[in-house]
């Protein structure tokens, strides 16, 4: 990896200088603590840090949401390759454990209960993905469900857990182990502020009270502290949260509501003491007129119940989630009011909109932490200079617009995809009227199992099958080409990818084992 340091070694073995016309950004100011805010800092710190002045503005009154947090794989990706962390010194900071994938029960019938995993389903072949093999014997009687050709899907209802080996064999389930993480956001939060302050961003204590923008263009001029400070940059990161203090509330860019696909616009959040074994795992559980979350780290359960203010009272949520924790309740409830949807533009005029300030769809795929740092990645590969010009700013929002959609029409699938219809909550998630594009592909699954990936939709095709099997969409059919495979072939295919995914759980330790041995953190 390249920080800044060796930037400016190259740039100099290269004959770049500092001219007149030298139109790099000098300033950035983020507005906003917490996860996003940090992650934001410390990745322009580490890329375009030499020479440019870093600064983040949070107030200590006004905190962040940070409820605890559970990951998809993107998150190893983001820390170790774009912030050069170490895994097990950030899983110990933050009391983190390892993630497989989610539990999700009661959503398709009540007693239901499947998890979608992380990582491939058994082998490609030729031009058709493993299921579409499994798929002609699953339907015949002759194959158990998708998730004993997954390591990942397999191992976490056994609690058991491992990174791969180095020693693994090429084409083992065991060679490329799919993983994210669950941990205290609040403590990740602190751990990113170490890091982006030790490579140079400076830290302002305080509540901005006003924006100033210059005359000509709106451009944000500076931000107003509540001492009366101006505090100047030419480039502004608004992490201030659902509030979008600059996106919002100072550009007006506007907001596209989804809560017509996406119903619940509230949470009631508790953590616990922790209970029973440390699972791989994070558990969403349907409840009348919600879900409810379980997220466990090294020391305590992080829990949650997302629910519709028009179907449940906020007393009733709040019974409802104290009634059904695992540990008793430790501190008093949370809770949180938000509106499903986006910002019509992530980056207007030299403010960029990271986190929950671009947008929120409730963490029902623990997408909220993969879309800000997917934005930040994305400002990174289209940094301006302090021309803006529009072109790049015109690609970020059209690409971010993409991938939020793309993640709203894969939790509507969630929701629709169900045949409870023991509530009004859920005979109106059966039978709403859902996006084209969900609609499309629901019903091409339906027919014969076929799913193709929609540009850079960030699921892929094995959480697609998954969920949508897992809640009975089972297709009518199967691919025709998996017909020119003769019959006892095909068995052994099918069969011999169930044994090596059952041989690799086998040799997997417990998920507190693993943990116990490699990154354990202290008793806080």
């Amino acid at each position: 990896m390249l920080f800044h340091g060796d930037l400016a070694v190259v740039a100099a073995d290269n004959g770049i200088g500092m001219t007149s016309t030298d139109k790099r950004i000098k300033s950035i100011v983020v507005v906003g603590g917490g996860s996003a805010g940090w992650m934001a800092a410390a990745a322009l710190a580490t890329y375009v840090g030499q020479g440019t002045d870093i600064r983040l503005v949070e107030s200590e009154e006004i905190g962040i949401i940070g409820v605890g947090e559970s990951t998809v794989p993107y998150m190893k990706t983001f820390n170790t390759q774009v912030l050069g962390i170490r895994e097990a010194e950030f899983v110990v900071q933050t009391r983190g454990t390892f993630k497989l994938g989610i539990q999700f029960n009661d959503w398709g019938r009540i007693g239901d209960s499947y998890v979608h995993g992380f990582g491939t389903i058994g082998r490609s072949l030729g031009p058709l993905p493993f299921h579409q093999y499994w798929l002609k014997l699953f339907l015949a009687g002759r194959a158990p469900g998708i998730g004993a050709y997954s390591l990942p899907t397999a191992a976490a209802p056994l609690d058991k857990f491992m990174v791969s080996p180095a020693d693994a064999p090429p084409g083992s389930p065991l060679a490329d182990i799919a993983y994210g993480y669950q941990f205290d956001a609040g403590l990740y939060a602190r751990y990113l502020r170490g890091l982006a302050e030790q490579r140079g961003v400076k830290r302002i204590e305080g509540k901005i009270v006003d924006v100033v923008q210059r005359g000509e263009d709106g451009f944000i001029e500076a931000v107003v502290m509540e001492g009366g400070e101006r505090i100047e940059a030419e480039l502004f990161i608004d992490c201030s949260g659902f509030r979008g203090l600059l996106i919002e509330q100072t550009l007006k860019t506007g907001y596209e509501a989804w809560n017509r696909w996406l119903p619940c616009d509230r949470a009631m959040v508790a953590p616990s003491a922790s209970a029973g074994p440390l699972t791989p795992y994070t558990r969403v559980t349907a409840r009348t007129a919600g879900w409810q979350w379980r997220i466990p780290t090294q020391q305590r359960v992080g829990n949650g119940y997302v629910y519709s203010s028009h179907h449940i009272s906020d007393d009733e949520a709040a019974a409802t989630l104290l009634a059904n924790l695992d540990g008793r309740a430790l501190g008093e409830l949370r809770p949180l009011r938000f509106t499903p949807g986006r910002r019509r533009k992530f980056w207007d005029k030299n403010v960029v909109a990271v986190g929950l300030a671009g947008g929120f769809m409730e963490p029902l795929e623990s997408t909220s932490i993969y879309l800000a740092q997917s934005g930040i990645q994305r400002l990174l590969g289209l940094f301006p200079d302090r021309d803006f010009a529009p072109m790049l700013s015109d690609r970020f929002n059209r690409v971010s617009a993409f991938e939020h959609e793309r993640v709203r029409d894969f939790l509507v699938l969630h929701y629709n995809a169900t045949e409870r219809d023991d509530s009004p909550f859920w005979d109106h998630c059966r039978t709403m009227q859902v996006p084209d594009t969900l609609r499309e592909t629901v019903e091409l699954f339906r027919l014969d199992g076929r799913y193709f990936r929609n540009a850079e939709d960030f699921f892929a095709l094995p959480s697609w099958v998954q969920v949508m099997l897992g809640q009975r969409i089972v297709p009518r059919g199967y691919h025709p080409i998996v017909d020119q495979m003769p019959e006892d072939k095909l068995v052994q295919f099918v069969e011999r990818a169930r044994q090596a995914v059952a041989s690799g759980v086998a040799a997997m330790p417990s998920h507190q084992a693993f943990i116990d041995q490699h990154c354990k953190a202290p008793q806080a």
